[in-house]
């Protein structure tokens, strides 16, 4: 998929890039496989913000999305590939032999008319999904379980894949997207192939309109606001924070702070994620 660069005509469209969607063949959504969403700008069941920054945005219907895979054994055709406006990610549409469909994530190099399974013997190619048990080593997955059963979870982003390090034992060593390695149980279903749309961290909004669009209000600076509604604000003009290491607007540590506090599964963490060179 190529990236579509606009001329300047106006400050808006400086610097705008967009898909060419040159890989979608069908724009007719399922009705069976979507369902209505309520938006809630961000609000809890008491009506309070606990999340900023939402709010907005165009009306968009879910796609139901199978990332479990179980229909095991059945295979499957490529319908159509189709444009999700909940995830970066593109769509595909399965029709099973047994007259089923169903929406998946759509890996790199799929097209219409290829067949896919969920096996255990099934060929080593993008879109089907076997067991890790069953993936050489070295392979790039992405849709992985944690918890066998659960449906993956790992690696479902646009452009995103994680690469199988070695197996021993129940446990197998994936390296993940963030570049840390994760014991995941080798009975834990992982399908082939990296995830597709890879331009979509090359698409530049290129105006605040786009990002309304989107669901996104907009984000006020902490040093613009006043001391009383941000650790950062006040003073005269441009200041410092004046604080070791930037906060939160309730005071708590932030960008880069760590908060991970989950001992149960810290034993299947066996590397760190490497830190971002800024």
């Amino acid at each position: 998929m190529a990236v579509k660069v606009y001329k300047p005509t106006s400050p808006g469209r400086r610097g705008m890039t967009s898909y060419t969607f040159e890989e979608i063949t069908s724009t007719q959504k399922v009705r069976s496989l979507t369902k209505s969403q309520r938006k809630h700008g961000g609000r809890n069941t008491q009506g309070r913000i606990t999340v900023r920054h939402r709010g907005g945005g165009h009306r968009q219907d879910y796609r139901i999305v199978d990332f479990k895979r179980e229909k095991r054994d059945i295979p499957a055709k490529v319908a159509a590939i189709q444009y999700d406006p909940n995830r970066s990610a593109r769509i595909a549409l399965l029709n099973y032999a047994d007259g089923e469909r169903r929406y998946i994530i759509a890996p790199v190099d799929l097209r219409v008319g290829d067949t896919l399974v969920t096996s255990a013997t099934a060929e080593i190619r993008a879109g089907n999904t076997l067991p890790i048990s069953g993936i050489p080593v070295g392979t790039l997955v992405h849709n992985i379980e944690l918890q066998i059963g659960k449906g993956g979870q790992i690696a479902r982003a646009a452009g995103t894949a994680a690469q199988l390090l070695a197996k021993e034992g129940e446990y197998a060593q994936v390296r993940l997207p963030s570049g840390e390695v994760r014991l995941i149980p080798q009975n834990c279903l992982a399908t082939i192939g990296e995830v597709g749309n890879l331009d979509h961290s090359n698409v530049k909004l290129g105006k605040a309109g786009r990002k309304r669009h989107l669901g996104i209000r907009p984000t006020v600076r902490g040093t613009a606001m006043s001391p009383r509604d941000h650790p950062h604000g006040g003073g005269e003009g441009r200041q410092p924070t004046g604080m070791p290491g930037p906060k939160s607007p309730w005071g708590k540590p932030t960008r880069g702070y760590k908060t991970r506090h989950n001992q149960r599964t810290d034993k299947f963490i066996v590397k760190r994620r490497v830190k971002k060179q800024r």
